[in-house]
C-alpha cells in the first residue's frame, strides 16, 4: 500500500492506493507513441463508476466526467460519448461484453464502482480494458475523503496515460498564478493556485502588494515569488499548507525572478544595483549567498537543470537580449540563442526531462513560445501572438503551459489576459480557463 498526503485548507487527508487482483496480460495491443508527434486521438469509452448509494452513483460520475475530461484535453484520446454505450456500466461486472464495445469502435474501456465506506471515505477502483486485445492493461482502488474525488479522478487519468503512452501523467497537479483584476493604470495583482484543469481555485494574498512571477518548489508545497510591499521589491517564501510567508534574504537593491534548485536547497535570482543585474544564488538553511554573474550587461530569468548542474538565463551581454547556459557555480558559460534579425529571447525554463529548454522570443512584433535543445539546436515555434510569455513546464515534459494577452484599443479596453497549453509539437494549443484574467503560470511537479 502506497501512502501519500493531500495538504491544504489546513487538514491533512490520506489516500490509499492498490492494485486490483485481475492478472494483467502479457501483452496488449492499446499504446500511444507519443514521441512520433501527431497522431489521432485515441476513441476510449470512460463508463460512470457505479455507486450503490445516491452519494457514490453522484460521486462515481463526478469522477468519470473529470477522467474523461484529463484525458481529452490532453490531445491524445477521444472520450466516446455515453449515450453511445451498448452496454451500461452496472451490467459491466468483473468483465465487458467486449463486443458491445468494439460496435462503437472504442479501442479503450475504462469501468470501475465507487462507495461510501462505514468509516465516511470515499472508495473507487477502476479497470482499464484493451477492447480489441480483450484484456485489462490496469487496475487500481483508491481511498480519501470525499471531497478530495477530484483527485481521485486526476489519478486514475494519469494512470491511464501512463499506462497508454509509458509516460508519467501530469493531471494531479496544480498550477499557482498572477489572478488579474481592475482596470489598467489601477490593476491588483494576487497570488492564486487552482489544479491544473481550472478548478479550485483559491487567492491566497489580498491584493494589497504587488505580486509577480510565481514558482513552486519541488515539494510543491512551497511558492517562491517576487512582491512589491511598501514600494520595495522583495523575493518571498510562502508556505501553502500554513499561509506563513518571509522574506528571501534582504539585499539593498531589487530582487526578482526567483526560482528553487531542483532539491529545493536554493534559490537562483537576479539582483538589481545601481541598475545593473546579476544573478545570485541563496541556500535557504544557511542563508549563505553567492554572485554568479558579474558583467555590466542585465543578466536574469536564471531556471536550473533537472540535476542541479547547470544553469539557463537571458542576458544582453552580447547586445541583445539571447539565451546563455553556465554550470551552477557560474563558470562555463555559453551563448545557445542567436536570434536572426534582431530577434530577442527570454524567460527560459529547463524541462523536468532535461532534454528541451522552453523560452519567450520576440521577433517582428511578435511575442512567440518555443523551445530548443540545451545546445541551442533544433529550435521549434509552438505559438505566436499579440503576445504571449512566461512558458511553465508540466512535470512530465511533454506540454507547456503560458500566458496569452490580447491588445488593448485605442481607449484602453481590452488586454485580457489568458492562460493556454500546448503541447511540445505544437499542436493541441487550449485555454485554461480562469475566473479572472492571469498571467506568469508555474506547473507543480505531482502532488505527493
Amino acid at each position: 500500500m502506497i501512502k501519500s498526503r493531500i495538504a491544504g485548507a489546513g487538514r491533512v487527508l490520506a489516500f490509499a492506493v492498490c492494485g486490483l487482483l485481475l492478472a494483467l496480460p502479457a501483452r496488449a495491443e492499446l499504446h500511444i507513441d507519443i514521441t512520433r508527434g501527431v497522431q489521432q486521438p485515441i476513441p476510449i469509452a470512460i463508463t460512470d463508476l457505479v455507486g450503490a448509494s445516491p452519494d457514490a452513483q453522484r460521486m462515481g460520475r463526478d469522477i468519470a466526467q473529470v477522467v474523461a475530461a484529463d484525458l481529452e484535453r490532453s490531445g491524445l484520446f477521444k472520450p466516446i460519448e455515453q449515450g453511445a454505450f451498448v452496454q451500461q456500466a452496472d451490467a459491466i461486472g468483473v468483465q465487458p461484453r467486449f463486443q458491445d464495445w468494439r460496435l462503437i469502435n472504442a479501442q479503450g474501456l475504462v469501468s470501475g464502482n465507487a462507495t461510501v465506506q462505514p468509516d465516511g471515505r470515499l472508495r473507487a477502483e477502476f479497470r482499464l480494458w484493451d477492447v480489441f486485445a480483450e484484456a485489462q492493461m490496469e487496475g487500481q482502488s483508491l481511498a480519501t475523503q470525499p471531497q478530495s474525488w477530484r483527485r481521485i479522478a486526476h489519478k486514475i487519468a494519469d494512470a491511464i496515460y501512463k499506462r497508454v503512452t509509458g509516460e508519467n501523467g501530469y493531471f494531479d497537479t496544480e498550477v499557482v498564478y498572477i489572478a488579474e483584476s481592475g482596470p489598467a493604470t489601477r490593476r491588483i495583482k494576487r497570488l492564486a493556485i487552482m489544479d491544473q484543469d481550472g478548478a479550485n481555485v483559491r487567492l491566497l494574498t489580498d491584493g494589497r502588494a504587488l505580486v509577480l512571477t510565481p514558482r513552486f518548489s519541488p515539494t510543491a508545497r512551497e511558492i517562491t515569488y517576487m512582491s512589491y510591499f511598501n514600494d520595495r521589491p522583495r523575493v518571498y517564501l510562502f508556505n501553502i499548507d500554513t499561509g506563513q510567508q518571509e522574506v528571501v534574504g534582504d539585499f539593498p537593491g531589487m530582487t526578482f525572478a526567483p526560482r528553487f534548485s531542483p532539491d529545493g536547497n536554493k534559490v537562483v535570482m537576479s539582483l538589481s544595483v545601481g541598475g545593473n543585474s546579476d544573478i545570485y544564488e541563496m541556500d535557504l538553511r544557511t542563508k549563505r549567498v553567492a554572485q554568479l554573474t558579474n558583467t555590466r550587461a542585465i543578466d536574469t530569468s536564471p531556471s536550473y537543470s533537472p540535476d542541479g548542474r547547470r544553469i539557463v538565463f537571458n542576458s544582453d551581454r552580447g547586445g541583445s537580449q539571447q539565451l546563455y547556459i553556465m554550470n551552477a557555480d557560474g563558470g562555463g558559460v555559453q551563448r545557445i540563442s542567436f536570434g536572426a534579425g534582431g530577434a530577442r529571447y527570454a524567460t527560459p525554463v529547463w524541462s523536468p526531462r532535461g532534454d528541451l529548454i522552453a523560452f519567450t522570443k520576440l521577433d517582428q512584433g511578435q511575442f512567440l513560445i518555443g523551445v530548443m535543445s540545451p545546445e541551442g539546436k533544433g529550435e521549434r515555434i509552438l505559438s505566436s501572438s499579440y503576445l504571449d510569455e512566461g512558458p511553465t513546464w508540466a512535470p512530465n515534459g511533454r506540454v507547456v503551459m503560458f500566458f496569452r494577452q490580447a491588445p488593448t484599443d485605442a481607449s484602453g479596453r481590452g488586454g485580457a489576459s489568458r492562460l493556454v497549453s500546448v503541447d511540445i509539437t505544437g499542436q493541441n494549443l487550449r485555454e485554461v480557463v480562469t475566473p479572472s484574467d492571469a498571467s506568469d503560470p508555474a506547473w507543480s511537479p505531482l502532488i505527493p
